[in-house]
């Protein structure tokens, strides 16, 4: 079966040529003129990846992603923002509210499809990663789910990654461009400061379990995921 793809942007001009480009790179491509066509779409049938458009009329994307990253239909859909704002805040602000990467408009074809293909593989490896346990923290590696002790943790598809392999490598300090040849992997065009987003969001995650100090700041070097907190 294609992977689904659901486009969300208010230009029918830019849709069409995104789903000009899914079509020829395999993919099946879905439509959204805003947030309520998106709601619509996903209630249809829950998409492999998600391309949002930053500014939409009436929610925004980045309300958008938000709310997504907080339902459990859309949790661990990955999604790519569709966005003109060149700005690193805005960026980072993208990234915090929860998308897994972003493409500048204008963008080709052949760039799109580079991104989405990466996102996909970096979630199916997360499939297949098995199950692991350090401290309290518990990772289902079947049900694609995280634990702390018996409390399940709401987490988005970066994060789950990031935590797998800080879990699978723990008591180690990673440099920032350690962790994204690891975690993004090497061929993907990430900027360190990615890592620090993603590492306050990890944080943040685990902080209602109080499990967030197992993530250390190594000052001057990076990063350590250890049980002692």
């Amino acid at each position: 079966m294609q992977k689904r793809i659901l486009i969300v942007d208010d230009e029918p001009a830019i849709r069409e040529m995104v789903a000009f480009a899914l079509r020829k790179g395999d993919f099946e491509p879905a439509h959204a003129a805003d947030a309520r066509e998106a709601q619509s779409a996903i209630a249809d049938r829950v998409p492999d990846l998600i391309l949002l458009d930053w500014m939409l009329p009436g929610v925004s994307g980045l309300e958008l992603a938000r709310r997504w990253r907080r339902e459990e239909l859309t949790r661990e859909v990955p999604i790519i923002m569709l966005t003109a704002r060149g700005e690193e805040n805005d960026r980072v602000g993208g990234l915090e509210a929860g998308v897994d990467d972003y493409v500048v408009k204008p963008f080709s074809a052949r760039e799109l499809l580079a991104r989405i293909r990466a996102v996909m593989r970096r979630s199916r490896e997360d499939d297949e990663d098995g199950s692991i346990n350090v401290g309290a923290l518990r990772i289902d590696g079947a049900a694609h789910r995280v634990f702390a002790g018996e409390e399940p943790v709401s987490i988005g598809p970066t994060e789950y990654r990031l935590l797998h392999f800080f879990m699978t490598h723990p008591e180690r300090v990673y440099s920032r461009s350690q962790l994204l040849d690891h975690v993004w992997g090497g061929s993907v065009y990430v900027e360190e400061r990615t890592v620090d987003v993603h590492i306050r969001r990890l944080r943040k995650t685990l902080e209602p379990v109080r499990l967030d100090g197992m993530v250390q700041t190594v000052r001057g070097s990076g990063y350590r995921f250890s049980a002692s907190m």
